[in-house]
């Protein structure tokens, strides 16, 4: 069995990461996608991160999908999956955490997340790209 068929058939749980709650200071929105079964099979699966480019762990527990930097363990998202789409979202917001302030711009990168993890094979690495060149793009140096 390769390393590849290892990450497709193992399921990712809390405890094989380092996990930080969701602080006190968090806030909510609703995120209205839809997602195909096998989109959320995928998302089922979870990640957990083999290389230092990849910087996100997230895991499922029934409905609910845990998403946590890989390098400080800090959650920054869960979302609440629900039946109409209508998707409950619960960011970070304590500062020393997570940077961002705006739903606007959560609900666009969180989009972007969901479409990278959805992908078969997921590639860290090409997400890792496209969040450091958006990065330097709203630096103003990209």
């Amino acid at each position: 069995m390769t390393a590849d068929d290892i990450k497709k058939t193992y399921i990712a749980h809390r405890s094989d990461w380092k996990t930080e709650p969701m602080p006190q200071q968090n806030e909510t929105f609703v995120l209205n996608r839809s997602f195909s079964d096998e989109e959320m099979a995928v998302l089922r699966h979870g990640n957990v991160p083999q290389a230092m480019e990849d910087k996100w762990f997230w895991y499922m527990e029934g409905s609910t999908l845990w998403a946590h930097r890989s390098w400080t363990g800090h959650c920054i998202y869960r979302i609440d999956f629900k039946d109409d789409s209508n998707h409950l979202v619960t960011v970070n917001r304590d500062p020393e955490q997570y940077r961002c302030t705006s739903i606007e711009e959560d609900i666009e990168s969180l989009n972007k997340l969901l479409d990278w993890w959805t992908e078969s094979p997921y590639d860290h690495y090409n997400e890792w790209l496209s969040e450091t060149y958006d990065a330097l793009k709203k630096a103003g140096k990209a």
